[in-house]
């Protein structure tokens, strides 16, 4: 079956948007429990502007468990993403969570798609949205904002607080950062599990257990650029958003790490490295006004009610 969506990954082009200046920040004490005490506003690495991340999944970490990889390749290796199907036999799922991811398999094996918050148009969770090609990033007095290139996804971490004492679910859950030396380190908990939401592209579910760690550092632009391509061996190259070449800054990797005691049998980590795009603007990206171009057909889901809604006539 043409998948018309999968399609245009590979030849859309979407304009992104040259790094901003950053607000300036200086760590205070905080009163979360990682917190490793004061930095000077001038210690602090500087992540702030847009980064690209060109390629649709997690790329895998040097050592250590992992994140569930696909078992459907290309000719040569690497991950097949028109078809998404997780390798369920993953030691890190508990039976019933690989149970699903194999069923969900066979659904994309089927030809059909099956329901996740990207082709549904919804709230993305923490850590799904990172398979975003395109980030922007503002330090700002006394949080981090995080904007996603996908249909207005932003997150705001509080930076040098402890979680709240009570915390509501919600599709990014509740995130604290600090600083660790030239480190940015956020913890969220606290993520929303609805219907359809799934934890990456391939369906591997999670529950309101899940417990997530991000660790942002700069990298030396070789550096960024060897562990770029590395990535791409699992998961390839989108060519709709290149990479700047000619820029010899810094890149930024992310390693996170995932524990939840509901699906995995231990912690994982995945990685996922940026570098700054080609892009002058921020475009906007609208799902919801889109999904009748990107996902076609009637047949293309696999739950006859998990179109995303529609009306049969305007309201005005």
């Amino acid at each position: 079956m043409h998948l018309r969506r999968r399609d245009f990954l590979l030849v859309a082009t979407l304009a992104g948007a040259a790094a901003t200046a950053a607000f300036g920040q200086s760590a205070a004490p905080s009163g979360g429990p990682a917190n490793s005490g004061t930095q000077s506003a001038a210690s602090i690495a500087e992540f702030s502007g847009i980064w690209t991340h060109p390629s649709l999944g997690f790329e895998l970490p040097v050592s250590g468990p992992g994140p569930v990889v696909n078992k459907s390749r290309l000719a040569n290796g690497a991950s097949n993403f028109d078809k998404l199907v997780g390798d369920y036999t993953n030691p890190i799922l508990k039976p019933q969570a690989a149970e699903i991811v194999k069923k969900r398999g066979e659904i994309s094996l089927s030809g059909r798609a099956f329901p996740d918050p990207d082709n549904q148009c919804l709230h993305q969770p923490i850590p799904y949205v990172f398979w975003n090609f395109e980030i922007q990033m503002l330090q700002q007095p006394g949080k981090m904002t995080i904007l996603y290139h996908h249909d207005h996804q932003f997150r705001e971490v509080r930076m040098n607080q402890p979680h709240l004492a009570k915390v509501t679910p919600s599709w990014h859950g509740d995130s604290v950062g600090h600083y660790e030396g030239d480190m940015l380190v956020i913890d969220t908990v606290g993520i929303k599990v609805g219907r359809f939401s799934t934890i990456d592209r391939l369906g591997t579910p999670y529950t309101e257990a899940l417990h997530v760690v991000e660790r942002y550092r700069l990298l030396d632009a070789e550096a960024a650029k060897e562990a770029q391509e590395r990535g791409q061996k699992e998961w390839p190259r989108i060519p709709a958003y290149p990479v700047d070449t000619n820029y010899k800054g810094k890149g930024m990797q992310l390693e996170f790490t995932v524990e939840d005691a509901g699906v995995f049998t231990m912690p994982w980590t995945a990685i996922i490295t940026y570098r700054r795009p080609m892009h002058t603007e921020w475009d906007e990206f609208v799902c919801s006004e889109n999904v009748g171009h990107y996902y076609a057909g009637i047949q293309y889901y696999s739950e006859k009610d998990a179109m995303v809604p529609t009306a049969n006539k305007p309201d005005f």
